[in-house]
């Protein structure tokens, strides 16, 4: 496998403290075997918890390791934002930082790197439950037949891209459905993308905010903005 020049691999926390020092430890060890140059990012989303205080003390530690802090809460998508624009290297790689995704899988996202912009992974199966699973599926089958979008598992945060396409494309949403508007916008944009099948495990820490129903109703609202943003006027 070829290495890659460098990359920028972050991922954000909110009440994640007990998952950091694991995201941390797994990044450093599969960034030493696919890039001869990288950096490791926590967004601390304004965390009630302890995360942002882990994160600090780990980078005082680790040179490789910086955090981004947010002094209020941005959301997913501003979390996520907060990474891709303050990330420094070739590549970006992102997941999430409850540690269910192994990111020792990004060797699997690695070979495609030379022959595409985007290598997105999907999951194989979900290991939220049968409700959580069953939510997903319908989601990804409604963007993908009103936005015409091509990506596999629009909501598996488990991407590798290159640092350009950040230069091409605005993100606005600091919502959950982030991914969506930056999915399509790499698709209307012309940029290659390449799915993987990854492996999804249980939570070993915390709780998911992201079925709780006013989330679910704020990301309802965001798909209709967006389906009007992106499909019916073509905003790039």
């Amino acid at each position: 496998m070829k290495k890659l020049k460098s990359i920028s691999a972050f991922f954000p926390v909110y009440n994640d403290e007990g998952t950091i020092k694991l995201m941390v430890d797994r990044l450093n060890s599969v960034l030493k075997k696919v890039a001869d140059d990288y950096e490791i990012i926590i967004v601390d989303d304004c965390s009630p918890d302890n995360s942002g205080e882990i994160a600090d003390k780990i980078a005082r530690k680790d040179k490789k390791v910086r955090v981004i802090h947010h002094k209020e809460n941005k959301g997913y998508g501003g979390a996520l934002k907060s990474g891709f624009y303050g990330s420094k290297k070739d590549w970006v790689f992102y997941t999430d930082g409850d540690a269910q995704y192994n990111v020792a899988e990004l060797e699997s996202l690695v070979p495609f790197a030379e022959e595409y912009d985007v290598v997105t992974g999907y999951k194989i199966n979900r290991a939220d439950g049968l409700y959580r699973d069953f939510v997903s599926s319908a989601y990804n089958v409604f963007v993908r037949i009103f936005f015409n979008l091509k990506t596999k598992d629009v909501d598996c945060d488990f991407r590798l891209m290159k640092r350009k396409i950040f230069d091409k494309i605005k993100l606005k949403t600091n919502g959950s459905s982030l991914d969506l508007e930056m999915m399509k916008k790499i698709q209307d944009h012309g940029f290659s993308v390449r799915n993987v099948p990854v492996h999804h495990y249980k939570r070993i820490h915390g709780e998911s905010q992201a079925f709780k129903p006013a989330r679910i109703l704020k990301t309802i609202k965001e798909l209709i903005i967006q389906w009007f943003e992106m499909v019916v006027f073509k905003k790039l």
